[in-house]
């Protein structure tokens, strides 16, 4: 039953106040629910058996990122592929699981799934506000399994602002190239029994590129949040906390799929064809969820959660053009690739005259809710060896529904002209669901010097997805057409940790992977077996990782999606067989001192080797037709992330250094075909910040420091850049 988030309210709210019964606790929410972290901090991060990886606040700080892309650089095994130069819709894979929407990892915030609709639909158009996050936590290796349901490669989780320990705040403003303004501000306290924080983020920008004809390619977003929290004295008897937090965020962008031929994209980058002039895309999320905790006994908590999430979009957008017999239509990416052939078809994308209805944009109207409850038993006892169990249970529903149209229109001298209105329902009229029940278990065994940590997770997953008639009426009968599967996976996972020595840590694991098919596709899940091993060391300052990876795919499986280019049927699944990939990741970090200057430095490498073990054609047009041993498209082989600061008393200077490689864009061996690959680049970010006094800093960055060119992608369709050389200048002040 789809109650909305505002009749949730009253009662969370209720529940608060039931719990408001005794005074005094001024401890921040985070420092409690630490059963909603994956990893917790950089110190556990040390022991954990298994990658971990965990950017603070303060290294979040040095750049003051707005763009998760570029947060994510400096962690090796995460693969991006950007699209539009923000980061608001970003493409994140982890040890080569795919990238498209984040469709094959599992993505939380406060460790709740994030995603519009995780399992029915998980290729996510929305995602958290970077810019309002405390923390990064990025988990790889066999104690994936807690977070579920996807566990081929990993979970990201992003940990918002907590509620301050007492009275404070920030206000954070900058502004820079194409009227770009970035606003952030939160308030918050804690007294004795109750603490609150609310929030606001406020961005707008008139875009990099440059449309035919003029008009805007920018965006803007607002983000407002709020949480509030009270708990029970302290020493109580049985010590409770609870949290509500609730947020809302809306974004209007005029952004594309369209993308250029590659003589265009050298002649000028940043260009954007007439065609494109109408895109828009239009977001509103919405959440509510509910923390409870309590301890139980001096060893054993429960921590429990229920959210609830809406998402509305309408990305208006060129879906394709009339061939010249005017039989049939050719897709934005056939056109891109051969606008020698498609001549016709290109004029009328950059502005020439066509006919009637020769252009076909698509309302790509869909709506989705995402509700759940979970709670996590915690059970810390020690015998021969120390034991810190967690059971976990998660009920969660839901939905996304697509109620779709197409209008056509005529290209009149540069102008998009309508020429027919599509009745709503009549391009797609569908509705799929998903019920899920998981559970797991874990324990980190801590015998001497050696951590343990055997798990196993459970999933039942009921898929169901209802077909109907395509008119605007459609569904007043019902459905023409029901598909449901239920599909069970049970994912273990086992990770072992011994500490050699204080510094010196030796880790592996090994554990299933795992995605489970979309509703009414009819394809097997997705499932793999995937191992670690590696080395780390800290000691003095010093900090470094070095290890292998493989993933061994049973069942490698291909989504079609708008954003993959299209060329099929959005929504159908393919089966890609066995595939192998083989990896090392690497990073080290130092802080050198001299005299009253620190200079912290660090690197990040990955290298990847991804290929399928078996020949297959499919539809699927990333893959087309396979022979064992192609590479898999859109995963670069090799990664590298450097950056080196110099600090002062009062002031600071941070450079990051970005290699990005070049991706094929298609499976295949040798060297990629014309227009089958995307660029290698250096890219260089730069950074400044005076500490005006005790509360305010000045700082400056400039992102893509050299302004290099370069093709980040080429889906959706065409030759996609990344953002040019782009300055801010800004004031940070707390209180």
């Amino acid at each position: 039953m789809r109650a909305p988030i505002r009749t949730l309210l009253p009662c969370a709210l209720s529940l608060a106040v039931l719990q408001a019964l005794h005074p005094a606790h001024a401890e921040p929410l985070a420092a409690r629910l630490d059963r909603l972290t994956v990893v917790g901090s950089v110190e556990q991060a040390q022991e954990t058996a298994g990658s971990a990886h965990y950017i603070d606040s303060q290294q979040l700080e040095k750049h003051n990122y707005r763009d998760v892309n570029r947060v994510l650089r400096e962690v090796p095994g995460v693969y991006l592929v950007e699209e539009e130069g923000y980061g608001l819709r970003p493409n994140i894979g982890i040890r080569g699981s795919g990238t498209d929407r984040n469709n094959r990892i599992t993505v939380m915030e406060d460790g709740v799934l994030i995603a519009p609709a995780p399992y029915a639909a998980p290729a996510a158009y929305y995602f958290p506000t970077m810019a309002r996050m405390s923390a990064v936590e990025v988990r790889k290796g066999s104690s994936s399994v807690k977070a579920g349901p996807r566990t081929t490669g990993g979970v990201i989780n992003l940990l918002s602002t907590p509620i301050p320990t007492g009275p404070a705040g920030l206000v954070d403003l900058s502004y820079g190239r194409d009227n770009t303004l970035l606003g952030h501000t939160w308030a918050g306290t804690s007294q004795e029994r109750f603490g609150f924080l609310v929030e606001g983020v406020y961005q707008r920008s008139d875009g990099f590129k440059r449309l035919d004809g003029g008009g805007d390619t920018g965006y803007r977003l607002d983000d407002v949040l709020a949480k509030v929290r009270v708990n029970s004295d302290s020493n109580a008897a049985r010590y409770q906390e609870l949290e509500l937090k609730v947020s809302r965020t809306t974004q209007d962008s005029d952004e594309t799929y369209l993308g250029l031929t590659d003589a265009d994209f050298r002649a000028m980058p940043n260009r954007r064809y007439a065609a494109s002039q109408l895109d828009n895309i239009a977001t509103t999320h919405e959440l509510a969820q509910v923390n409870h905790f309590i301890e139980l006994a001096d060893n054993v908590d429960l921590t429990t959660v229920a959210y609830r999430t809406e998402f509305a979009r309408n990305w208006y957008k060129l879906n394709d053009v009339r061939n010249s017999a005017d039989t049939g239509w050719v897709s934005l990416a056939n056109i891109l690739a051969n606008p020698a052939t498609f001549a016709d078809q290109y004029a009328w994308l950059t502005g020439a005259t066509s006919p009637d209805g020769a252009l076909r944009l698509r309302n790509n109207n869909r709506k989705y809710y995402a509700q759940g409850i979970q709670s996590v038993l915690g059970w810390k006892f020690a015998g021969t060896a120390e034991h810190n169990v967690e059971f976990g249970l998660r009920w969660h529903r839901d939905e996304e529904d697509r109620f779709q149209d197409d209008d056509r229109y005529r290209m009149q001298d540069g102008r998009l002209v309508l020429t027919s209105d599509g009745a709503p329902g009549t391009q797609d009229n569908r509705v799929a669901s998903a019920e899920a029940f998981s559970a797991y278990v874990q324990d980190e065994i801590r015998y001497g010097r050696w951590i343990i940590t055997p798990g196993v997770r459970f999933e039942r997953i009921r898929l169901t997805r209802e077909d109907f008639a395509l008119t605007t009426n459609g569904r007043d009968a019902g459905p023409t057409r029901v598909l449901r599967d239920t599909v069970d996976a049970f994912i273990p996972g086992l990770g072992v940790t011994w500490l050699l020595s204080d510094d010196l840590t030796v880790f592996g694991s090994l554990h299933r992977g795992y995605n489970p098919p979309a509703p009414g596709t009819g394809v097997d899940a997705e499932e793999s077996v995937n191992g670690e091993f590696g080395l780390r060391y800290a000691s003095n300052g010093l900090r470094g990782e070095l290890l292998g990876f493989w993933n061994e795919y049973d069942n490698l499986i291909g989504t079609c999606t708008a954003s993959t280019g299209g060329g099929c049927n959005i929504g159908d699944q393919f089966d890609g067989g066995k595939a192998r990939i083989r990896g090392i990741e690497a990073n080290l970090g130092y802080r050198f001192r001299a005299g009253a200057l620190n200079i912290p430095v660090s690197a990040a490498y990955t290298f990847t080797r991804a290929e399928f073990r078996n020949a297959f054609t499919s539809s699927f047009g990333e893959w087309g037709t396979v022979a064992s041993g192609d590479r898999l498209p859109y995963l670069p082989e090799h990664l590298f992330n450097a950056q080196a600061g110099i600090e002062g008393e009062r002031w600071r200077i941070n450079l990051a250094a970005n290699y990005i490689d070049d991706m094929r864009t298609r499976a295949g061996q040798g060297t990629p075909a014309a227009g089958q690959r995307t660029d290698a680049a250096w890219v260089f970010d730069l950074s400044a910040g005076w500490q005006l006094t005790d509360n305010a800093e000045l700082y400056a960055r400039v992102e893509n420091l050299f302004d290099e060119t370069y093709i980040v992608s080429r889906r959706p369709s065409g030759a996609r850049p990344g953002q040019p050389r782009t300055g801010f200048v800004g004031m940070r002040y707390r209180f």
